[in-house]
């Protein structure tokens, strides 16, 4: 099933939020409405698996893991009409022109990511693809200091509120970030 024109959806917001439980929610509904669907994710984020993205509640989709955004036009199948991207925040700039290119062709594509980084910052090309998008969500998790609604996610080293200065990208779970509202957020300078 061919879609009429391509489009862009951006499932955003901090960690521990259910942005890749809401893509896989949303790529299974194509998959029962007989779309053609196809995951990439990028090859740094092994957390969980190398060829499945999976959320912290377990729900898993098979997917091809990518080192940059090009290799996604490599793979791509020519029946495919539906793709999802999730962690887009890892991938090079290029990520950018490859969903453009992907909806000049008819179709959808779903990228899932933060938003922000630990520092509260926009995060890699999240903020051009979601200004791009038709259709964006931001999900909120629950800040782990006061159970009010979390839109920032907090890096911990030590137990302590990661520096400003620390590495932007590194991978992992619960056992370094936590979400945070604002109010909690906490990047020491």
């Amino acid at each position: 099933m061919r879609h009429n024109h391509g489009l862009v959806e951006v499932i955003c917001g901090s960690m521990f939020s259910g942005k890749t439980e809401e893509l896989i929610r949303r790529l299974v509904r194509a998959v029962i409405a007989r779309q053609k669907v196809q995951v990439f994710k990028p090859a740094i984020d092994a957390r969980y698996a190398i060829e499945k993205v999976t959320s912290h509640t377990g729900a898993t989709f098979d997917a091809i893991p990518v080192e940059r955004a090009q290799d996604i036009l490599t793979h791509l199948d020519s029946e495919t009409t539906v793709v999802g991207i999730d962690e887009a925040q890892f991938l090079d700039p290029p990520v950018v022109d490859v969903v453009c290119r992907l909806v000049e062709r008819g179709i959808r594509v779903i990228v899932a990511g933060l938003d922000m980084d630990f520092r509260g910052e926009p995060f890699g090309s999240m903020p051009i693809l979601m200004a791009q998008a038709e259709r964006v969500d931001k999900l909120h998790a629950i800040c782990m200091v006061c159970g009010e609604e979390a839109s920032r996610t907090q890096r911990l080293v030590n137990g302590k509120p990661a520096r400003y200065d620390d590495p932007i990208v590194i991978v992992g779970a619960s056992e370094m970030y936590e979400a945070r509202c604002r109010r909690h957020h906490e990047v020491p300078r």
